[in-house]
């Protein structure tokens, strides 16, 4: 919706308008809040668009959209019944003093479109409760048939049941449920479908005459170890210091507002779960034809890089579409374990690739260290769960960043940095630095147990380094990482470039994962159409630009909760059936209820405690107390308790 609104306040061509909002359009004309003027459709001047921030007081401020200026004030009489978070049109008043203000003449979006619920037991029956809540819910829909414990998905818009997903007892509805609360959904359209397995299973090159041939190149893709879509692959020339960079050519697949075009565009990325994903492309894309497979023929689209090896500044850089064969598929802990052990130990089939990837991590450790002068090092881990077959938790473990994964990362920021240097409106990938505001906040509530930092250290960069020692030798650098990872905005796609504050970047793009991103996908488009002097298609993108980076930096936010959530609810599920065994854990927030994330056999789990006088970062041994398994949220009573600088230990 935000997309939408923000190309109506803009102006926008009537035909740029997404099928999804040509009806809420035509009303919007017929009601004369839009008004045509030729080709374009625009807002009336006397209105607005925006999002409601509501007081506790009743009043409320718009966020606009679309449009410069203060927030408009909207007093409690001139809500029109709209909410905290809803997408409304607004109609300005004039000659009032003070602030300027506004009255809301229309909801066009409530804040959360679609909601789940479940079926409780009350003492007046069976009842429909929110599951993120558990408050009662209005339902159009009749509920008779529905026996307790049902889960299912409603639209906010009618109140009517959409779906029925379940049961809330049953561990294999908790994707259904995290999918169905953004309304992400598993299956392709046919359309999507018959497109996606129309390209076949191989790539004949004798039908790509004009694409560079690079098959004789020794390319491999390194990876986690159950990645199903290869998106990228490396090759390290070090005769001639040379790095090419070659990503999945998706671009040659998947055209403008074809079938699966539509799909990806309104599913923005990949989501992926502990034990299947959720592919932004159809699997027959995805996993087969665009995915860079070992010793197939596959399309790609090569960011070539000569550097100066004595300064490794890029000296020349060049992007061309090719055909390439990788040799091998490596997973990161294979890499990492040559990294250690050396290329004597390597196999004979492997020797070939891996003879590019030494130096090559020599020059990667020093590209890092180079970055690390100007951006941020936040020690990396993310949890990983395995399930059983009925989809229930049985461990955990933290996948950190290693030499491999460093490797790689940085020779994708590479490629991205110099997809940057092609435009100056477009799709770039930004992140502004924290208010000062945040930063003294998260200094001050540091030095309250103990982690102090040398007042001198004026910069930020100065200031987390300071930090990030100190926590180091104290024992919680990840803890203390991801509180300044807090204080910092979130990164997000904008056609203006405002530089890259965590990389330390002035220009930075997304290149790298077209089968995954969509964002990475329009730029490859747009590139084409830069590099080919086209400039219909240019003109084209770059019109929906601004819309389309709003959409999917939304996209890429819902698509994390969705991960977030699904974790949540396999953990509430393993606390439900483990109440008898000692967690420990670190508390990790002292606001209200003090929350806690365990770091000891099953890790990463979030725990709400029941005293109210636990310090930051105290570790704390408890037992869960009582467990809500709709809302996945996990009580505890806490049994002992070690403060930061105790030296006993449990």
């Amino acid at each position: 919706m935000k997309s939408f609104l923000t190309r109506i306040a803009k102006s926008a061509y009537k035909t740029d308008i997404e099928k999804e909002y040509k009806p809420l359009l035509e009303e919007l004309l017929r009601e004369r809040i839009v008004k045509e003027i030729g080709e374009k459709v625009q807002l009336d001047s006397k209105y607005r668009a925006g999002i409601v921030d509501l007081l506790p007081s009743g009043t409320a401020f718009l966020e606009l959209i679309g449009a410069k200026g203060r927030d408009l004030l909207i007093e409690f009489q001139n809500l029109n019944g709209a909410k905290n978070g809803d997408y409304v049109i607004v109609k300005r008043i004039f000659g009032k003093p003070g602030r300027p203000s506004a009255r809301v003449v229309k909801v066009v979006q409530p804040a959360f479109v679609y909601a789940v619920g479940y079926i409780k037991s009350t003492e007046s029956g069976l009842q429909p409760f929110h599951i993120k809540t558990d408050l009662p819910m209005e339902l159009k829909s009749s509920i008779e048939e529905l026996s307790e414990h049902t889960v299912f998905q409603v639209d906010n818009r009618t109140s009517e049941i959409t779906q029925i997903l379940g049961n809330l007892n049953d561990p294999k509805v908790d994707e259904k449920i995290s999918l169905a609360i953004f309304n992400k959904q598993e299956q392709f359209s046919k359309e999507a479908e018959t497109e996606a397995l129309s390209w076949g299973d191989s790539v004949d090159a004798s039908l790509y005459p004009d694409r560079t041939d690079l098959r004789h190149l020794p390319f491999c893709t390194i990876d986690p170890v159950d990645a199903k879509d290869f998106d990228d692959a490396i090759y390290w020339d070090e005769k001639n210091h040379t790095l090419y960079v070659a990503i999945a050519d998706v671009s040659s697949y998947v055209t403008p507002d074809c079938a699966i075009d539509k799909e990806a565009r309104s599913r923005g990325f990949s989501i992926y779960f502990p034990h299947k994903s959720i592919p932004m492309l159809p699997r027959a894309l995805s996993e087969n034809i665009c995915s860079l497979k070992p010793n197939v023929d596959r399309l790609a689209y090569v960011c070539k890089l000569e550097l100066d090896i004595e300064t490794l500044n890029v000296k020349k850089h060049s992007f061309f579409e090719a055909i390439i064969r990788s040799r091998r598929r490596y997973n990161y802990d294979e890499i990492d374990a040559y990294l250690e052990n050396g290329i004597e130990s390597a196999k004979e089939d492997d020797k070939e690739t891996l003879s590019f990837i030494f130096p090559l991590k020599e020059i990667t450790d020093r590209l890092r260290a180079e970055r690390l002068k100007r951006g941020y090092d936040f020690r990396s881990t993310e949890v990983r769960m395995t399930l059983d077959d009925d989809q229930n938790l049985i461990s955990t473990r933290m996948e950190s960043s290693t030499p491999s994964h460093g490797l790689i990362e940085d020779c994708m920021l590479l490629a991205n940095k110099a997809a940057a240097e092609h435009f100056d409106y477009g799709i770039f990938r930004v992140h502004e630095p924290p208010s000062p505001e945040r930063i003294e906040k998260l200094v001050d509530e540091l030095g309250k147990i103990g982690i102090f930092v040398d007042e001198s250290e004026s910069d930020f960069h100065s200031l987390v380094l300071a930090l990030q020692k100190e926590a180091r030798e104290k024992g919680v650098e990840p803890y203390v990482d991801q509180l300044i990872i807090q204080t910092q905005k979130q990164a997000g796609y904008s056609a203006e470039n405002i530089g890259h504050f965590g990389l330390g970047f002035e220009r930075y793009t997304h290149f790298t994962s077209p089968i995954r991103r969509y964002s990475d996908l329009t730029l490859h488009r747009l590139l084409k159409a830069i590099l080919a002097n086209d400039e219909k298609k240019r003109e084209y993108i770059l019109r929906n630009i601004e819309p389309l980076c709003i959409k999917i930096s939304e996209l890429e936010r819902e698509a994390t909760r969705v991960e977030w959530d699904f974790m949540a609810r396999k953990y509430a599920r393993w606390a439900n059936a483990n109440k008898d065994i000692t967690l420990h854990a670190v508390v990790i927030e002292t606001s209200q209820i003090p929350a806690a994330t365990t770091d000891k056999d099953i890790l990463g789990m979030r725990i709400f405690c029941d005293k109210s006088d636990l310090l930051l970062f105290d570790r704390i041994e408890a037992k869960v107390n009582t467990v809500h398994l709709a809302q996945a949220k996990i009580f505890v009573h806490v049994e002992s308790t070690k403060h930061l600088f105790d030296n006993d230990e449990f």
